[in-house]
């Protein structure tokens, strides 16, 4: 099992690593679609309407819809798998294992929220967007590690990935309690009764994966017509996987939809997230925009914000005696992990997205201080670790 576990982290590293640059590649097209010739068909295409019916009950919205609300619902699905697995066999798994990326997972969603409402303050409209620079993207934090190659102590590798992952759970609660609006006793009770079947199914040791998938899809259904965000239906639906071998089998169900989904969220999914919702437009912005607030808020917030709440959570609890320092680690290594932590860019652009719904200018002013907060955070945090970190054998 300790085998397998490590074999999967491995897994996981490399394929966030490679789809960071996938993710880069997709985040470069969208800047290029937005300020050429070619703005307004990228745009059209996001609006076109797609409408899917069965038996007269049937959805539609724009191309930006789809990909917000269904691609991202299994990627948020993928995640919950992830932290499933973290909590039974992974980094998750013990007090003492989960401590510090707790701990130091809380620091980064609190100071950060908490500088952007500090610069906001006065502006009602604005403060929706508190949530924004709270957020950490995996794969562009594991892949700017990749670059640092054997320089990086695997325990360090590990305590990224598991703050990383319980940031990202934190940002599905944000979302649940936060983002709902409207609901729907009925369509959540009827969620609600997809889950337990669900759990039936599970309890009743049934490892294939067409009826989760099945309930599954209407679980999402529901959770979309009940206010509450859909994405989190993935999530829900994912605590209900079985993860442990059925009868004659080697992996869990688990593990080989983790297997199978993975690739498809890390190279496509995410990379189409970032092309529709990165596509800022640099036409008429000056230098004078960095000072809007909503802007300023977020690139502080994860700028300085990341590295103050997960450096300075990490430092007081361990200084307790509450947490100890991950193996191979010293602080200088903490602090460039720490300032890593403040490349938000894909979740923080989801966030955005849920923050101001009908307001496009804030939307617009939340990507720069996105982009300003996690490049900044990119290049400080890989020329801190690769300066004060030797290079390693690879024996």
């Amino acid at each position: 099992m300790i085998r397998k576990s490590v074999n999967a982290f491995q897994e996981f590293l490399q394929l966030e690593a490679a789809g960071g640059i996938v993710l880069m590649i997709a985040t470069v097209i969208a800047l290029i679609c937005s300020n050429s010739p070619l703005a307004d068909q990228y745009h059209h295409l996001l609006e076109l309407p797609i409408a899917v019916s069965v038996a007269g009950e049937g959805i539609s919205g724009p191309v930006h819809f789809w990909i917000n609300d269904a691609l991202m619902a299994i990627f948020f699905f993928v995640v919950g798998m992830e932290i499933k697995r973290e909590l039974l066999t992974g980094d998750l798994s013990s007090w003492k294992k989960a401590s510090l990326p707790v701990i130091a997972a809380l620091g980064g969603m609190l100071v950060p929220a908490l500088i952007y409402i500090s610069v906001d303050s006065g502006d009602p409209e604005a403060l929706r967007g508190w949530a924004i620079p709270s957020a950490t993207d995996i794969a562009f934090a594991v892949g700017v590690l990749s670059l640092l190659g054997s320089r990086i102590p695997p325990a360090l590798k590990a305590f990224l990935l598991a703050l990383a992952v319980i940031d990202d759970f934190g940002a599905i609660v944000i979302i649940a309690v936060f983002f709902s609006h409207g609901l729907s006793a009925f369509a959540l009770l009827l969620a609600l009764l997809g889950i337990i079947v669900l759990l039936v199914l599970n309890r009743q040791g049934v490892r294939s994966p067409v009826p989760y998938m099945l309930v599954g899809l209407f679980v999402w259904l529901c959770v979309l017509k009940s206010g509450v965000h859909a994405t989190v239906a993935g999530v829900a639906v994912a605590a209900c996987i079985p993860a442990t071998p059925g009868e004659g089998e080697e992996d869990s169900l688990m593990d080989r939809m983790i297997h199978a989904l993975h690739p498809w969220s890390a190279f496509l999914i995410m990379p189409v997230f970032a092309f529709a919702n990165a596509g800022l437009s640099f036409g008429d912005m000056s230098v004078d925009d960095l000072k809007h607030g909503v802007a300023l808020g977020v690139a502080l917030g994860l700028f300085v914000g990341k590295q103050i709440g997960v450096l300075g959570a990490c430092w007081i609890f361990i200084k307790l005696g509450v947490c100890h320092m991950p193996a191979g680690a010293r602080w200088p290594a903490m602090h460039g992990v720490a300032v890593l932590c403040g490349i938000g860019f894909t979740m923080s652009l989801f966030v955005a997205n849920l923050a101001f719904p009908t307001a496009p200018h804030l939307v617009d002013a939340s990507r720069l201080g996105v982009m300003v907060g996690s490049v900044a955070s990119a290049l400080l945090g890989y020329f801190l670790l690769r300066f004060q970190l030797p290079q390693r054998s690879s024996n």
